[in-house]
């Protein structure tokens, strides 16, 4: 049975990152729609069918090439989601120590210690100057 399964699924997508994330949202919305009452839940199944439907098919499906780049741009958006709230995780911790300023001309942050006065700040990515109070 196993042999069987594998040989039916050889050539096709398969689980990725882009369907788990689908599988979730769609037992969320399962979840949601199980809570609140029948009238908000009768416009939440049939998106939850749908959804499901749509992560059976990219599971199924045999044009790897389509799905791989559905999933690449799935991960380069998760990428830039959490790398945003990294970053401003990371300025939070620092801002005890450190203080951040945005270059006028190329938008690059820059982190300069905090207790010492009005100083001069070189940008190390474009070379320009200004001053600002740390």
């Amino acid at each position: 049975m196993r042999e069987r399964l594998a040989r039916f699924m050889a050539g096709r997508n398969g689980n990725d990152q882009l369907n788990i994330f689908l599988l979730i949202a769609d037992m969320v919305l399962l979840l949601l729609a199980g809570i609140f009452s029948q009238s908000v839940g009768r416009f939440i199944y049939p998106a939850v069918f749908v959804l499901l439907g749509y992560v059976y098919f990219r599971m199924f499906s045999r044009n790897l090439y389509k799905r791989g780049e559905e999933n690449g741009k799935f991960i380069r958006l998760k990428y830039r989601i959490s790398n945003f709230f990294r970053l401003r995780y990371e300025r939070w911790v620092q801002r005890r120590d450190y203080k951040f300023f945005t270059c006028p001309s190329c938008r690059t942050t820059l982190r300069v210690p905090r207790g010492k006065g009005k100083i001069k700040i070189v940008c190390r990515k474009c070379g320009s100057s200004f001053t600002g109070k740390s």
